[in-house]
């Protein structure tokens, strides 16, 4: 048996997976956000080793047989978060979450300080990383960045209180700004930009191989042998597409969640910064991928819902699968940038816009603008992967936004690729990180990281292809012209 445990930002998910590739149990426990202030995003790393001790003991109740046969843990961690540690490996702050924006200053600040930065780092420096965060914590809080002798990930904070040992794998330490993503090791032109040095990092493993064993007290505890062998593991995306069997060049998946990421492998690093293309290492050896995201993603038509008044997803879903396809060509256009944008803008005041409203326009109409401007999103983040040379034809469709048939023929019908669901998709992470620990204790990569059943298959309609085209060409001139405007002050609440 082999443990996965997927750190995420709301919740602990374990995942128990037998050598046959089959789940045995499940188990999960929440986690909140404190945010004390504007832009911040912070947790108490305690909380992560409090919802993982109640999971633990959840998975074990309800699988004690299977529990008992663990060979090896895999962790799958939200990434870029900073947790620092004293000598003593006492927590000295809460950690700084990924999505923590107020190091925006310090992004400055670190491009000036390393004018190689996004050729070694494969990034442009932006506030979810973790360099500019520590940067903010010397700059404002010196006294913590003083005392500082180790910076972890939030997954590499509970492989500590699992092995004792401070590790990290070349996926997670990719999102640091620290890494050369090339050679996979640290570097210290990058780590001197942030007045920090090597050792002060943990040591990196790859992801599939050996990082440690389970500390003896602790596998007493858990009732495991102290044989039980940790992996490297993953940053979570990097997880995610072991889970999915997204291995090989120019295997992917495209996630809508609350953000949306179109990931996909390549066979060497292929950074393309200039359009905020995301270029990390993958969790296996020798092989990397590219990542474009944008920042609302499924949460876009969520806030659709609310706006336009529908009583949730569904029911607005139902609405637009109801318009003809006549009608569609006289739908709105939708900027889907209600947060931002990463890929490939770049632009912090980028904001949602209709377009093209008027008094035909109905609430399915400006539904299907929300989706097909979410897949126009994606389509940008597409084309600036392939301007680096990756090439894609097929992409697993997961997360919340893809148990949507409507939606996943669209982004087939919009990115000309075909689209697949699969049996299982919502494992992600933790199935990933099992995989990862099935690899360290021995498995081989053919036989572990098989590609779940695909359910169904969306393929491009040519009938598609022009109109799409056309208004896929309208929504780019938008953004065009919005980028030359200054940007608006943002709403006030009214009483």
């Amino acid at each position: 048996m082999y443990l996965g445990i997927d750190l995420g930002t709301s919740e602990i998910k374990l995942l128990l997976l037998d050598n046959q590739g089959q789940a045995r149990g499940r188990a999960s426990a929440p986690l909140t956000v404190q945010r004390p202030q504007p832009l911040w995003s912070e947790q108490d790393p305690a909380s992560w080793w409090t919802a993982t001790e109640q999971a633990v003991a959840t998975l074990r109740a309800a699988a004690p047989e299977a529990w008992s046969q663990i060979r090896g843990i895999g962790l799958s961690g939200q990434m870029h978060g900073a947790v620092l540690l004293d000598q003593a490996d006492r927590v000295l702050r809460p950690a700084i979450l990924w999505n923590d924006g107020r190091s925006f200053a310090e992004c400055d600040e670190l491009t000036q300080a390393a004018p190689a930065l996004a050729d070694i780092a494969g990034n442009l420096a932006m506030p979810g990383f973790t360099a500019p965060k520590l940067l903010w914590v010397r700059r404002h809080e010196s006294q913590v960045f003083d005392a500082t002798a180790t910076v972890l990930l939030p997954k590499d904070y509970l492989r500590l209180l699992l092995t004792g040992d401070k590790v990290t794998d070349p996926s997670d330490a990719a999102g640091t700004l620290w890494l050369d993503v090339a050679a996979r090791d640290w570097s210290d032109t990058l780590l001197a930009a942030c007045g920090l040095r090597r050792a002060q990092m943990p040591r990196v493993v790859e992801s599939n191989q050996a990082a440690g064993t389970l500390r003896a007290d602790l596998a007493r505890a858990w009732g495991l042998s102290p044989e039980v062998v940790v992996a490297g593991s993953a940053g979570d995306n990097a997880a995610s597409a072991i889970g999915i069997g997204a291995t090989r060049p120019g295997e992917g998946f495209l996630s809508m969640g609350t953000s949306g990421v179109l990931f996909v492998v390549n066979d060497r690093y292929r950074p393309n910064p200039a359009s905020a293309v995301h270029a990390f290492c993958h969790a296996l050896p020798g092989r990397w991928h590219q990542m474009s995201v944008m920042l609302s993603a499924a949460s876009a038509l969520r806030w659709f819902c609310g706006f336009s008044g529908a009583a949730d997803e569904t029911a607005l879903l139902a609405e637009v699968q109801a318009l003809a396809p006549q009608d569609l060509a006289g739908a709105p256009l939708f900027l889907p940038y209600l947060a931002g944008e990463r890929t490939p803008h770049n632009d912090p005041f980028a904001t949602g816009v209709f377009h093209g409203l008027t008094h035909d326009s109905t609430r399915a109409h400006g539904g299907y603008a929300v989706l097909e401007g979410v897949a126009f999103g994606m389509a940008d983040g597409l084309a600036a992967l392939q301007a680096a040379g990756t090439t894609v034809t097929e992409l697993s469709f997961v997360g919340g936004g893809s148990r949507s048939a409507y939606w996943a023929q669209l982004m087939a019908d919009v990115l000309r690729v075909d689209i697949v669901r699969h049996t299982d998709a919502d494992a992600g992470g933790a199935l990933g990180a099992a995989r990862l620990a099935w690899m360290a204790d021995g498995g081989e990569e053919t036989q572990v990281c098989q590609r779940p059943a695909v359910s169904d298959r969306f393929s491009p309609r040519a009938e598609r292809a022009e109109p799409l085209a056309a208004r896929l060409a309208r929504f780019r001139a938008l953004y065009a012209q919005q980028r030359q405007l200054p940007p608006l002050p943002p709403p006030t609440q009214g009483r």
